[in-house]
């Protein structure tokens, strides 16, 4: 039953008192720029008023983690969501990268006790990174959905 519950499509909820931090990382920005649009689409939908919505845009991925801190120090959100893409390249940087980034968030998530949702694709090729930032597979949607539903939880 709880399956099947959890399939059925996300149902919005009032988060109009909500406080969203975004850091956007422009590295891809055919890719990063249709996620914003999806988490921004979603945050209005559930009723986020846009004067509570902070965006960063940070240079790539690895910045993420300081654009995320500095959002939690200075604008207090209630949850942040980030937007990131990191493509398999030729070397292991893609892994390492991608460690540092989440080992990082998870860090400000247990200091400063905020959700901090991920919306930072790891793909092995940009065609996958594509087909992941938009329409219903849109991961800066479900990474807004999910920052929502842990702040909420509060």
């Amino acid at each position: 039953m709880l399956r099947k519950e959890f399939l059925k499509k996300e149902q919005v909820q009032n988060a109009s008192k909500l406080r969203i931090g975004i850091a956007v990382a422009d590295f891809n920005p055919d890719i990063t720029g249709g996620m914003l649009e999806g988490a921004l689409k979603v945050l209005q939908e559930w009723g986020v008023k846009e004067k509570n919505v902070t965006v960063h845009h940070v240079y790539g991925s690895f910045d993420l983690t300081y654009a995320s801190e500095l959002l939690l120090r200075s604008k207090k959100p209630d949850a942040i969501i980030t937007i990131g893409c990191i493509v398999k390249g030729e070397t292991d940087h893609d892994k390492h990268i991608a460690s540092a980034v989440f080992n990082g968030l998870t860090s400000l998530t247990i200091k400063y006790g905020k959700p901090i949702s991920l919306g930072i694709l790891t793909t092995n090729n940009l065609a996958q990174a594509k087909a992941r930032s938009r329409g219903k597979t849109n991961h800066g949607e479900k990474a807004a959905i999910a920052a929502m539903r842990a702040a909420l939880l509060t």
